[in-house]
C-alpha cells in the first residue's frame, strides 16, 4: 500500500519535550512532500499555535494543510483557504460558566488573536497561551463577553477537577457537545460534530484519498479517533495505554524520533518512490 498522506497531531507526537521537531523528523517528512506526500497537522491548538510547526515543515510551500481546534477547521497552506469551519454556539458559554464556578479551573476561548480567558488564570492557562505564542488576556466577565459564535473552549486545572469535570459536563451536554481531555489538565469543548477523525475524513474526500492511504500519528485522547479512522494508526510510546491499545502499531516516543523511526522501517515496501525514507 502506496501512503499519500500522514496526518499528526504535535504536541506530544511531532515536538519533543522542548516543544521543538527534530531535524531527522523534519528531513524525513519535508522528503515524504517532495515526492508528492501530503502532510496535515491535526491538533487542539488554535491556528495561531499550529502555523510555526507548518511553516518549519514548509507546508505552505509544499501542500500541506492543517486542522486546528482538534478538527474544528480545515485549512490549505499554500492559498490560505479554509476548507471547513465549525462553532461552538456562543449560548453554552454562560451554562458551562456556571456550572464550573464553584470549581478551581479556567476557561478561555480565542478572540481577535488573543486568548481570552475567565475565571481564573492558573500555571495551565499560562501554559496555553505560552506554546501558543499568543497574549492572554483575562476577562472577569467572560460568560457576558462573548456574544458570538467561537471554535472551540478549553477548561484548564489540575487533573482530578479536570476529571470530575469531564464527567459532569459530559452528563448534562454529551448529546449537543463534544467534551474531551487533550491532556490531563486541558478539557475540550468543541460543537458534537468535531474531532479529528471526522474532519480527517472530509479532508480525505476532498483530496481524493481512501483511508487505507492514510497514516496518523498521535499520544493524546483526543487522537484516538484519528488513530482508530486512519488506514495505519500509530500511538507514540509515550502515550497512555489506552492510547496505545487503539492503535495499529506503537512506536518511538517523542523524544526518540518515534515518527521518523517509524517511517525509516517502514521504507520502501510501503512508500515505493521515498528512497530517502
Amino acid at each position: 500500500m502506496l501512503f499519500k498522506l500522514i496526518a499528526l497531531d504535535i504536541d506530544g507526537t511531532l515536538t519533543n519535550s522542548r516543544k521543538t521537531i527534530s531535524a531527522r523528523t523534519k528531513s524525513k517528512l519535508i522528503a515524504f512532500q517532495k515526492n508528492g506526500g501530503k502532510i496535515v497537522l491535526a491538533s487542539g491548538r488554535p491556528t495561531q499555535g499550529v502555523m510555526p510547526y507548518a511553516d518549519a515543515l514548509r507546508l505552505k510551500e509544499l501542500g500541506g494543510y492543517i486542522m486546528p481546534y482538534n478538527g474544528g477547521c480545515i485549512t490549505e497552506c499554500s492559498t490560505g483557504n479554509i476548507l471547513y469551519r465549525n462553532f461552538l454556539p456562543h449560548s453554552y458559554i454562560p451554562q458551562i460558566c456556571s456550572m464550573i464556578k464553584d470549581y478551581p479551573v479556567g476557561i478561555n476561548t480565542y478572540k481577535d488573536g488573543k486568548i481570552l480567558a475567565g475565571q481564573q488564570i492558573n500555571k495551565y492557562t499560562e501554559l496555553e497561551a505560552r506554546i501558543n505564542f499568543m497574549e492572554l488576556e483575562f476577562d472577569p466577565n467572560f460568560a457576558e463577553s462573548i456574544t458570538e459564535d467561537v471554535p472551540k473552549c478549553l477548561l484548564h486545572g489540575e487533573p482530578e477537577v479536570i476529571s470530575e469535570l469531564e464527567v459532569i459536563l459530559s452528563e448534562r451536554f454529551g448529546n449537543e457537545l463534544g467534551i474531551f481531555k487533550s491532556e490531563p489538565f486541558f478539557l475540550e469543548i468543541v460543537p458534537k460534530t468535531v474531532d479529528k477523525a471526522q474532519s480527517l475524513e472530509r479532508l480525505l474526500k476532498t483530496l481524493g484519498f481512501s483511508t487505507d492511504e492514510c497514516i496518523a500519528f498521535g499520544d493524546g485522547f483526543n487522537d484516538i479517533t484519528m488513530i482508530r479512522y486512519a488506514g495505519l494508526g500509530i500511538a507514540m510510546n509515550n502515550a497512555s495505554d489506552t492510547v496505545k491499545r487503539e492503535a495499529d502499531y506503537v512506536t518511538g516516543s517523542n523524544d526518540e524520533d518515534g515518527i521518523a523511526n517509524l517511517l525509516e522501517e517502514m521504507g520502501r515496501s510501503v512508500f515505493p518512490s521515498l528512497a530517502m525514507l
